[in-house]
Formats: C-alpha cells, sequence, structure tokens
C-alpha cells in the first residue's frame, strides 16, 4: 500500500489510538495502533509507520514508550481494517 493510503485510513477513519488490523503479503496479520513520534513525518514520506503490537498495548498505555513500537514498511500491507 502507498503512503497515502494507510494516511488516509488512518486520519479519516479517525484511528489515531484505535487498533487496526494490519494485513501483510508474506507475514501473518498484527493488530495494534499507529503512533505518531518525533520522527512521524520522516518516517511516513518514507512509507514506513511505527505500530504498537496489540501485546505490547497494556505497557504503553502505562510507560507510553516508543521503544516498544515496531517500525513496518507499508509497501508490505495488503489491507488495512477496524479490529474488534
Amino acid at each position: 500500500m502507498t503512503n497515502d493510503m494507510i494516511e488516509k485510513f488512518i486520519e479519516t477513519k479517525a484511528r489515531k489510538s484505535e487498533k487496526v488490523n494490519i494485513f501483510f503479503k508474506q507475514r501473518s496479520t498484527v493488530k495494534g495502533i499507529f503512533i505518531r513520534n518525533h520522527d512521524y513525518e520522516e518516517l511516513k514520506s518514507k512509507n514506513f509507520w511505527r505500530i504498537i503490537s496489540e501485546s505490547k498495548m497494556e505497557e504503553w498505555n502505562r510507560t507510553k514508550d516508543s521503544g516498544l513500537a515496531r517500525i513496518f514498511n507499508g509497501a508490505e500491507f495488503t489491507k488495512l481494517s477496524e479490529a474488534i
């Protein structure tokens, strides 16, 4: 997916802090949230996204430690959907 498609999904659906399912071309689906950090604009321009996975969500809510995030390449995304 392109960075514009991903950004549109995040912004227009008000999913800034809501969980989403991220489907990949060659790996299993990840459920998590996209986070904005000091380097958000730079990463977005290169189609990279900082994501907190569901397994680290509780710790993220307590600490807001961006070190818990992983950076994913948006070109590997095939689909984004709301997580239930």
